[in-house]
């Protein structure tokens, strides 16, 4: 692969680990039960993913032929989400947080099984310290329950998967699998939650959390994965776990712990040397076909 499509995906990997950390920042900010703060959460996400996806592709419009592939991508990426709320009602933060900081390892295991692509030694040393920051950050109590840290490693997996997905399937057209992801998740999460009790303020609360966190969360992460190998890519998303709290901090005047200060700068201490340093594109990179690029 080219240097200038690696570095593409970098920078949209990395802008989607930055939307994806605002979700406990809507959380706090909006007083719902999970369930129904997923739905609408998806149901804006897609709906903003699709009118994203039909004003790039003028004239010929947003389509949902996506094959078989794009719909694998759509369906596992929606089980991550459900399977990461449950999980949270089943085990402590701190126990889903750990265990899906070790995503880069399975995403990597799974990367040389299907793809055949062996990780470098600088992505699997710099993904051990990311992990070693996160479990610094969330501490290793033996609070939780062995169903929903099985559940969190379900998660987990399901997420190396998706990113496994898009590297072995560049082509897939990335924003509307993207909207399906979200709305099939909101179509799961619907009646279990109580969407239809929500105040205006709350609804407009809860379209801003979809386009931000949703919408471009999913959209720049299903763009820019294709373009990685699939450790890389869950390296770069571990930059989640220290943004959430610093996004929560600033907003609502919050002094994060020590604990957490000392392990975010490790996760970014071990990402910001992997990419300054160890970064480098990989000769078994693919990429869009000519024509396809960003527009999905």
């Amino acid at each position: 692969m080219s240097r200038p499509n690696y570095r593409l995906g970098l920078a949209l990997v990395t802008a989607s680990a930055v939307a994806w950390s605002t979700a406990g920042y809507f959380t706090r900010l909006i007083p719902l039960d999970a369930f129904t703060l997923l739905a609408w959460r998806g149901l804006f996400g897609g709906v903003g993913i699709a009118v994203a996806g039909a004003a790039l592709r003028r004239p010929a419009g947003f389509s949902l032929a996506i094959g078989r592939a794009g719909w694998l991508f759509a369906a596992v990426s929606a089980l991550a989400m459900i399977l990461f709320i449950v999980s949270l009602t089943l085990t402590t933060v701190a126990h889903a947080a750990v265990i899906y900081a070790t995503v880069p390892f399975v995403a990597a295991g799974l990367g040389w099984l299907i793809l055949r692509e062996r990780p470098s030694r600088s992505a699997l040393a710099a993904s051990a310290a990311a992990f070693a920051g996160v479990a610094i950050m969330a501490g290793l109590s033996a609070e939780g329950g062995w169903l929903g840290d099985a559940i969190a490693f379900a998660m987990t997996l399901c997420m190396a998967a998706i990113m496994v997905i898009a590297r072995r399937f560049p082509n897939i057209p990335s924003l509307p699998a993207a909207a399906l992801s979200a709305i099939i998740s909101a179509l799961i999460c619907w009646p279990f939650g109580h969407p239809l009790a929500v105040s205006g303020r709350e609804l407009v609360l809860l379209a801003l959390f979809g386009l931000a966190n949703s919408a471009l969360g999913i959209s720049l992460f299903a763009l820019g994965a294709r373009y990685l190998p699939a450790v890389e890519t869950a390296l770069i998303g571990s930059l989640d776990a220290p943004l959430a709290p610093l996004w929560v901090g600033l907003a609502f005047s919050e002094t994060p712990s020590g604990a957490t200060i000392a392990g975010g700068l490790v996760v970014f201490a071990a990402v910001g040397l992997y990419l300054a340093l160890g970064a480098r594109p990989s000769s078994s990179a693919k990429a869009p076909r000519s024509g396809e690029g960003l527009v999905a």
